[in-house]
């Protein structure tokens, strides 16, 4: 039985992607967008989806030391041999609560918006809000996409990212269910959880027309490229045994850790 994939092949004087040349047909004409989406879906992005692609990446990059940078550093602490155990190490917690939120906010998106039309009325993405609030409520299910322990007052970012969606023609009824839903928290719960990036870039995902894993893909690509920003530091200025060292005078009874533990 043969096993193949679409993606690729290579023989001994050519290597395939999607059907074009690696050396002579994409080399020097294709950039990193352009390839991610040759490699995804056999066609290259239009000029403002791969304008939108380089936000998703852009904004995926680093927000400072968060789990995922930790993790890496952390990583890296016990395998300063491994820069790609310590970058993998970091993309391994992306999940319900970090990087992965896109997928899963961009997917709630689009089965909560999946009745409304593009030119739906005021009313009818405020009901479709109000349907999924209540839906959710009544499954003690979170909704993701809402809140930031940092940004309490609003994320900085989503009247930006809502700016940038709007001047390229991705402000749809994605977008507009993802600000109804706080709108409508705040009506029936009291609740104030302003939008957050997560929230924003789902709604963009979604209004793109592209799949949740595609989406999450993008975040952990952007968010590599941060890690090994992280990793380079951590060589350069290291924190990993600091982070330690501070678990370590939590409790008395922990002797302080040397390199041979």
């Amino acid at each position: 039985m043969a096993v193949k994939t679409e993606i690729g092949y290579t023989t001994p004087d050519v290597i395939s992607v999607r059907g074009k040349n690696l050396s002579t047909e994409i080399f020097g004409k294709f950039d990193f967008i352009d390839m991610i989406y040759w490699l995804n879906f056999s066609r290259l992005p239009e000029p403002r989806e791969k304008a939108m692609a380089n936000l998703i990446l852009v904004a995926a990059a680093d927000h400072g030391l968060t789990p995922s940078a930790l993790s890496a550093r952390l990583t890296f602490l016990g395998a300063p041999e491994s820069v790609q155990g310590a970058v993998a190490a970091g993309l391994l917690g992306a999940g319900s609560r970090f990087l992965g939120t896109v997928q899963n906010v961009a997917e709630m998106y689009k089965k909560g918006a999946a009745d409304l039309d593009d030119n739906a009325s005021d009313e009818s993405v405020m009901e479709c809000a109000q349907k999924l609030v209540r839906e959710y409520r009544a499954n003690r299910t979170p909704i993701s996409g809402l809140g930031h322990n940092i940004h309490v007052h609003g994320d900085p970012r989503v009247p930006v990212l809502r700016d940038i969606s709007e001047q390229h023609g991705y402000f749809g009824k994605h977008w507009r269910l993802a600000l109804a839903i706080p709108v409508v928290l705040e009506q029936e719960r009291g609740k104030r959880l302003p939008l957050n990036g997560a929230g924003a870039l789902g709604a963009i995902v979604a209004d793109m027309g592209l799949d949740g894993i595609f989406g999450r893909g993008l975040m952990l690509i952007g968010r590599a490229a941060g890690l090994v920003a992280h990793v380079r530091e951590e060589l350069e200025s290291p924190t990993g045994q600091e982070l330690w060292d501070l678990v370590l005078e939590q409790d008395p009874r922990n002797v302080k850790a040397t390199s041979g533990y």
